[in-house]
Order: C-alpha cells, then sequence, then structure tokens
C-alpha cells in the first residue's frame, strides 16, 4: 500500500487545500529539493492533490541525488507533463541549465540526529553551500522567489519557557560539532538576506519547529517519527531522557500548508516560525499520546554516550506563530489528532 491509497491521507490533504488558494501558481515552475523528505514529500503532495482537482495545473520539478528514490515516493506522477524530476546535489554544482523555475523551495539539508552527530561537516557545508549555488542559480535566472527552510534550532538555548519570537536568539555554543547544524542554519538564513541586500535576489525563511507525520521514512531516527513506526509495529516507546524538553511539534501537512502560505504572502527576507500552538507540549507528552492511540507502554533508559552526542541542546524550543498566523495561516490538527492520525496511517503503510 502506498500513501496514495489511505483515504485518510487524501482527505486530509483535502482539508488542507479548503483554505489554501493555489491558483496564482498555477502555469508556474517550481523546484523543490528534500523532496522525498518528512517536509517536503508532504508540499509536494498538496501540489499533485491540487493539480488533480484544477483544470491548470503546478509545474513541480522534485529535487534529488538519485531518480530511484524519487519514483519510489512518487511513482506514477512522473508520466504527468507537469511532474519531473531534478537532479541536485546541495554538496555540488548545479546542472539545470536550460530551465529556469519560478520558484524554489529548499528543505534538503542533513537533519536526523545521528547523522549530524557522525557528520558535523557535511551537515554545516551542505546548509550553507547548498543553498548558495541555489541563490546564485536564482540571480542568474531571475527566480520569483527562494523560500528556504530553516529550523527552530537558530534560536539556541533559553532560559525560560516561554515561546520564541523571530526576533530572539539565545546561546549556541559554536565549539560543539552537535551544533554545526544550528550554526550552519544561522550561516544560511543571513546568507538569503544578505543575496536580497547586494543583488536583489527575493527570498523568505521559515522556521519549523519538530514535524512529524506519515511521510516520516521508518529510516527517520528523530524521536517523533521512530517512536510512531515503534507502536505502530506494537513495540513500546524506550525514552532516553525525563522527556521534559518543551517542543512545538506540527503536523507535515500543517507545515505544508505554512510554507505555501510564506512562499505567496510572506515578507521578503523575513523569517516565520513555523509552529501550531495547540501542539506546544513536551517530549513525555508527546510519548504519551502514542502510548494512548497505540496501547502499548512507556519505558525509561539511560542514553548511552553516542544517544547523547545526537540530543538537541534546547530544554525548550517552543515557537511563537503570531507572525505566521498574520498571513491567514491556522493548522487543522492539533497534537492529540495529529499524532493519532499518523500513527493510523503509518500502521496501514506497514
Amino acid at each position: 500500500m502506498t500513501i496514495y491509497e489511505s483515504k485518510d491521507w487524501i482527505q486530509a490533504l483535502d482539508q488542507e487545500l479548503n483554505a489554501l488558494d493555489l491558483h496564482s501558481l498555477a502555469g508556474k515552475k517550481i523546484l523543490v529539493t528534500g523532496s522525498t523528505g518528512l517536509i517536503c514529500s508532504a508540499v509536494i503532495d498538496l501540489l499533485i492533490r491540487w493539480n488533480e482537482k484544477n483544470n491548470e495545473k503546478i509545474i513541480i520539478a522534485a529535487a534529488g541525488r538519485e531518480k530511484r528514490k524519487i519514483e519510489s515516493r512518487f511513482g506514477r506522477f512522473l508520466e504527468k507533463e507537469w511532474f519531473d524530476f531534478a537532479e541536485y546535489d546541495a554538496t555540488k554544482e548545479l546542472h539545470f541549465d536550460g530551465f529556469r523555475y519560478d520558484f524554489i523551495i529548499h528543505g534538503a539539508g542533513n537533519a536526523a540526529p545521528g547523522n549530524i552527530a557522525a557528520e558535523p561537516v557535511e551537515t554545516m557545508v551542505s546548509n550553507f553551500i547548498g543553498l548558495k549555488n541555489l541563490l546564485d542559480y536564482a540571480l542568474k535566472e531571475g527566480t520569483e522567489r527562494v523560500l528556504y527552510i530553516s529550523s527552530s534550532e537558530v534560536y539556541g538555548k533559553k532560559e525560560n519557557n516561554e515561546p520564541f519570537s523571530e526576533e530572539e536568539y539565545g546561546f549556541v555554543d559554536i565549539l560543539n560539532p552537535r551544533n554545526s547544524y544550528s550554526v550552519g542554519k544561522r550561516a544560511a538564513e543571513t546568507l538569503c538576506v544578505s543575496y536580497g541586500k547586494e543583488y536583489g535576489v527575493n527570498s523568505v525563511i521559515v522556521r519549523p519547529g519538530h514535524i512529524y507525520g506519515p511521510t516520516a521514512t521508518p529510516t527517520d531516527n528523530r524521536v517523533s517519527s521512530a517512536w510512531v513506526y515503534d507502536v505502530a509495529k506494537g513495540k513500546n516507546i524506550v525514552m532516553k531522557s525525563e522527556g521534559n524538553q518543551i517542543r512545538s511539534y506540527c503536523h507535515c501537512l500543517d507545515c505544508a500548508t505554512a510554507i505555501l502560505t510564506v512562499l505567496l504572502k510572506g515578507e521578503s527576507l523575513k523569517a516565520y516560525n513555523i509552529s501550531n500552538p495547540e501542539s506546544v507540549i513536551t517530549i513525555k507528552q508527546m510519548a504519551e499520546i502514542l502510548t494512548r492511540v497505540s496501547g502499548t507502554g512507556l519505558l525509561f533508559e539511560l542514553p548511552t554516550e553516542a544517544e547523547k552526542s545526537g540530543f538537541n541542546p534546547m530544554n525548550n524550543s517552543s515557537l511563537d506563530s503570531i507572525s505566521l498566523r498574520s498571513l491567514g495561516w491556522n493548522g487543522i490538527f492539533d497534537a492529540a489528532r495529529g499524532f493519532e492520525h499518523t500513527f493510523r496511517i503509518v500502521k496501514q503503510l506497514l
């Protein structure tokens, strides 16, 4: 079974599209990097579903290193005249000669905690160089807008439990290689606004919190993804901390509609937090929701040194989403509904 055979997924796509006007993108070419990832595959699924329901089409280019992965995720849509594969590697030069994309949504990058800890150099380099190559392309080809998917990790550590606003930054230890991710994201954001100031490239930035959903792959080792697969298989959740860290969780489809809203309505060279106020909970509360909907248990174990090295150092990464909601965006999945919806679909896919 594929995700497109899930009635729950299709109904959710339709519900999200009911509150999202994409007609201004009809006839436009959109390049999406990180296209098979948790966030951007949901973005593409919304665009695909919009095309299925409308006569005018949005031209979608799903970018990635391997066409095989694109074929595995998007299957029959590669046969459509409005869907294409674009070879892209965030660490290498672009090869888009002869193609002009009107919009670029850049979501490629190393986001898995274990990979960040093991490959801090590649994590940092791909964040910066990957974006620079796309900004150079946008400058050369006259791309209308680049949307950069950053992260809540740019904020660093916070001394209280209040949500971060877009203008508020905490401490980041630049000598900790785990922070190659957050420092790389910070540098990339500055690169966006620098290209805007010096060269006039139109870009906008989004900072997602902790995104989850059925578009996560079975190999995704972020806890909100790994635990969903565990409980869907009937396994207990094993926590490696007390779980008191506060997170802005957001369902992947709510995140996708937020990205498209900012792409169309966001102010140039501005950053927008992506956070659903109804989904700001602790890691433990997230685990309790999953064990409740699945009937599994919740256990605690001490983490290994290797596991601790990959932990997000932020005790509070909750986000204020006033700026995003001022554009007319609202999420449809609170934490309880969202994690139950995710569990149900993942169980169907196994």
